[in-house]
């Protein structure tokens, strides 16, 4: 079994998702009385995922488009995402005013938006479909564990703790970036 490759797939996804940097975000929507179901948006997360792993390079095919420049460009979009989590910056906005509930905003655009789907493509560029698989699934297994346990890791996790593993996963995705970028030049 390709152990690193697992967990460098899981650490990439989990550092583009950002479900800990999403908590203040969950808790924001739950404070306006947004019902958030545990399961309903894990289960939409996944067949997204799921869904442009598999299909996502036929999507591509459709286009024009080759692996290899689909990955340069969601290389291009991890650097971005992952100076935005250490700088502070947003350079992708969401539209706080969109609709709530579990699938949107929560499932799309927030776990699994354009960042994720575009990494997942990005890394079927270098590592083995059921590799990617695995690292979807301990991630989909997180985020709902994160989802169930909000109102708990709000009490234990502090703002800047948050905060300082938000900019820790930052740095890893820009150099995972940058390695993804430079094995599809």
């Amino acid at each position: 079994m390709k152990m690193s490759e697992i967990l460098t797939v899981s650490f990439t996804l989990f550092a583009v998702i950002d479900m800990l940097g999403s908590i203040p975000v969950i808790i924001a929507l739950r404070s306006k009385s947004v019902q958030i179901n545990p399961v309903k948006v894990t289960l939409a997360s996944a067949v997204l995922m799921v869904g442009f792993l598999l299909a996502g390079e036929y999507f591509l095919q459709f286009l024009g488009l080759d692996k290899a420049s689909f990955a340069l460009a969601g290389s291009i979009v991890m650097f971005i995402l992952g100076l935005e989590m250490v700088l502070g910056i947003d350079f992708f906005r969401n539209d706080p005013d969109a609709p709530s509930g579990s699938v949107v905003p929560v499932a799309f655009p927030i776990i699994a938006g354009s960042g994720t789907l575009t990494t997942i493509l990005s890394l079927k560029a270098v590592y083995d479909e059921w590799v990617i698989g695995i690292g979807i699934a301990a991630n989909l297994i997180f985020i709902y564990l994160a989802l169930h346990s909000t109102g708990w890791l709000e009490k234990k996790i502090s703002k800047a703790g948050l905060l300082t593993i938000r900019k820790f996963f930052g740095v890893i995705l820009l150099a995972i970036a940058v390695k993804i970028f430079r094995g599809n030049l």
